[in-house]
Formats: C-alpha cells, sequence, structure tokens
C-alpha cells in the first residue's frame, strides 16, 4: 500500500530529513514514507491519529478530500466518533480500539513496546459493508479484528486508561505506578468507579484481544490489595523492560494539552448523569490540568493527601 503522512511542521521536518525512525519491540530501522503538511489528493482509506480535541479540526482541514473516503478513527476514549460525525457522513466512519503500546517524545522518534492490535467497528448504524476492506488493509500492517460492538470495546479500553492520570501527574512509568503498593491500589480504585458508572448506565463491556471483561470484573470484585497485585503481575508479564510513560504524560513531556477531559473526565460526565459519585476520577482530572499549567509534578504524599481531603494542594508539587 502507497502511504503518505500527514502532520505537523516540526513532525513533517524531521521525516523528511531523516525519515521515520522506529525502535523497539520489532527492532530499529528507518521507513522513508512521503510526509506533507496538508492533504492534497482524495485517499482510498484515511487514519485519523491526533488526540481527540484535535479531531476536529484535523478533519475540517482536509474536508473536501475527505468527505466520501472511509475515516478511521484511532483516539483513545470515547467522543471522537462523535465529534468526527459532525464533520462527516456517520457512515464513513470506522471506529478503531488501539491496543498498541508505543512512546513518541521527538519528532519522527517512535519506539514501538507492545506492537499489540486493532478492534474496529462501525459506531453507527449503517448498511456499508466496508469494514472487511478497511480490516484487510489494516491487516497488511497490525492484527486487526471487526467488532459487533466497539463502543463496549471502546469502554473497556477507557477503563483500563484511567491508569494514565497517574504517570502524568508523578512522571513516573507505568511500571513504577503498579511497584508502588499505594499507587497500584489507587488505580484499582479509580476502576471501580468506572465500572460503576458502566454497570448504572446498562453499558454492555466487549473484551479486547489482550483484555477481557471477565478480567475487569475480576478487579472490580476482589479485595483492592489483591485486585492491585493481580493488575501488578499482568503489567509485568505483558510489557517489556522498556519504559511506557502512558500517552497523557507523553503529552505533557511534549508540552502539548492532554487529553485527560476524555478519559478519566469521561468517567466524570457519564458518572453526573447517571448519578454516580466519581471523585477520584474528578480529582485525576484536576490534577493532570495543574501539571498542564504549571509542569510541576505531585509525589505519592501528596496524591494521598489529595484523596484524602477531596483536593489537590498546588504547593505541594514537585519539579
Amino acid at each position: 500500500q502507497d502511504v503518505t503522512l500527514i502532520g505537523r511542521p516540526k513532525q513533517i521536518a524531521a521525516i523528511r530529513k531523516h525519515g521515520l525512525q522506529l525502535d523497539g519491540a520489532l527492532g530499529r530501522f528507518i521507513v522513508q514514507v512521503p510526509a506533507a503538511g496538508q492533504l492534497d489528493f482524495r485517499p482510498e482509506l484515511a487514519l485519523l491519529a491526533v488526540k481527540t480535541q484535535d479531531v476536529v479540526t484535523a478533519v475540517q482541514v482536509s474536508l473536501p478530500l475527505l468527505t466520501d473516503t472511509p475515516l478511521v478513527t484511532l483516539q483513545n476514549g470515547l467522543r471522537s466518533d462523535d465529534l468526527v460525525a459532525g464533520v462527516l457522513p456517520p457512515h464513513r466512519i470506522v471506529s478503531a480500539v488501539v491496543s498498541i503500546i508505543a512512546t513518541y517524545l521527538t519528532p519522527g522518534i517512535v519506539t514501538i513496546v507492545s506492537p499489540g492490535s486493532l478492534v474496529i467497528g462501525h459506531p453507527f448504524a449503517t448498511t456499508e459493508t466496508i469494514l472487511p476492506r478497511v480490516a484487510e488493509i489494516l491487516n497488511q500492517a497490525i492484527p486487526t479484528q471487526i467488532s459487533a460492538n466497539i463502543r463496549g470495546a471502546h469502554w473497556l479500553k477507557l477503563l483500563v486508561n484511567v491508569n494514565n492520570a497517574l504517570p502524568a501527574i508523578t512522571n513516573f512509568t507505568v511500571q513504577e505506578v503498579y511497584a508502588d503498593p499505594y499507587l497500584s491500589r489507587l488505580v484499582i480504585r479509580l476502576l471501580r468507579e468506572g465500572l460503576a458508572v458502566v454497570q448504572r448506565a446498562g453499558i454492555k463491556l466487549e473484551s479486547l484481544p489482550d483484555v477481557s471483561v471477565a478480567l475487569i470484573r475480576l478487579l472490580g470484585r476482589l479485595p483492592v490489595r489483591l485486585a492491585a497485585r493481580l493488575a501488578s503481575a499482568k503489567v509485568r508479564r505483558t510489557v517489556s523492560d522498556a519504559p511506557i510513560f502512558g500517552s497523557t504524560l507523553q503529552s505533557l513531556r511534549r508540552h502539548r494539552l492532554t487529553e485527560i477531559d476524555y478519559l478519566n473526565g469521561e468517567i466524570v460526565r457519564l458518572g453526573a448523569e447517571a448519578g454516580v459519585p466519581t471523585p477520584l476520577n474528578a480529582i485525576m482530572v484536576a490534577m493532570v490540568h495543574h501539571v498542564e499549567e504549571n509542569g510541576r509534578f505531585y509525589g505519592v504524599s501528596a496524591i494521598r493527601e489529595a484523596i484524602a481531603t477531596g483536593a489537590p494542594n498546588r504547593r505541594q508539587t514537585i519539579g
């Protein structure tokens, strides 16, 4: 397949000069790929890989060339499909849940920690039959499955992603978060708030290739300490020694705004609609925004205090 990357100026300049440099789980290699700042042709398939808060702008810039093109949304959270559907015909949108672990901190350089897989599906009712062709194309690069419940799959991924807030507020790797007894238990408590929202809202979860609904529900039932140990063991077993920063911390390290409002913030939003309290996730959202504003991280003791008092203390951040 012919592939063209469309991106921001620094990214495009780096790729044009040095190629797209990859290392990690698939080895070290350079891909020479066309890169441009703006789409100037009608693609057979478009992949939307910006953060949720940027999807509308990214689509609008190229709208005349995308109207009749199948477009795959690749964002975390739940809102991207609805946002894009306000700009493009909903029946042309293919939603994807991404189970790839990668690090991108420097323009033109990507470390693949775990190649992972994709799950795709139609987020809106349609008579279109484009999914098999999209899966055929994507399978050339990454294992891709089709789901009849893509929203349920997104919700499961969102529950997994509640841990993203903790590296973002501590500057820890995911491995360091799960190695800390307090933080690993806090992950479980955040997940349980999300599960309570899902149950109240009547959402049917859908398993992913690397995480089952049964595992998530088990983490919701076990004593918190035992659930935290189980989750920590899964992290140790399924990831390499390469540091995992989480997408939210990576945004902060690149000095970009995060999508925390579409992750833990989504649980807070739907919790409010469903009448389910979500105080822990609300505190995580506030703390990530504090880090966005001042670039200073929180120690574990400051997180403990924020949880105990119900509000973060900006004076307890660290450089």
